[in-house]
């Protein structure tokens, strides 16, 4: 019996901060992540839009109702990656994963050293909790787009791997990788 796919993927898109969740700051990082979504992928989607302060336990609590509750396809995070006291992201997104894909934050860490030489000390990374891939992104809008374009030509392939929905890519934009593509 062939399982049936979803017609449309569901991402999260979850930003982490405790300024831009109080309304100190208007939250630029959640919306480039959006865009960048908007940008890239060809077949349909929907999103479910969250902005919560640096706390590990509401991290942790999110993350899981958008995994199991809101069953969503791709979660992907922005923010609380670096080495400050509040920075617990990838803790949280380690503690709700059952498998850690290492892959990405060295690939996301190698991208932005280009650029940065701060770039060592962010944390971000990626796991899978069930038919979920998490992807933790730095804060900045123009590092999100970065680490994306990086890491993105695998996305697909790791959310057919784990049964999530198909997705589809604007290969002018973005080249998916699937083996036998070419």
């Amino acid at each position: 019996m062939t399982e049936q796919k979803k017609e449309k993927a569901r991402i999260g898109v979850l930003t982490i901060s405790d300024r831009a969740s109080s309304g100190e700051y208007e939250d630029l990082s959640g919306p480039a992540i959006e865009s960048y979504l908007n940008d890239v992928l060809t077949s349909p989607f929907e999103t479910s839009i969250r902005v919560i302060p640096d706390e590990l336990d509401l991290i942790e609590k999110t993350l899981r109702q958008l995994c199991d509750e809101e069953n969503c396809d791709l979660v992907v995070t922005t923010g609380g990656t670096g080495p400050a006291p509040r920075d617990v992201t990838p803790e949280a997104t380690e503690a709700v994963c059952e498998k850690v894909l290492p892959g990405f934050g060295e690939l996301m860490r190698q991208v932005s050293l280009e650029k940065v030489p701060t770039a060592i000390l962010s944390r971000q990374l990626a796991g899978t909790r069930g038919s979920t891939l998490i992807v933790n992104l730095p804060g900045k809008p123009k590092a999100i787009h970065e680490c994306l374009d990086a890491v993105f030509p695998a996305i697909p392939y790791c959310l057919d791997l784990i049964n999530a929905a198909y997705i589809t890519t604007n290969d002018s934009r973005v080249k998916a990788f699937r083996p036998g593509s070419k």
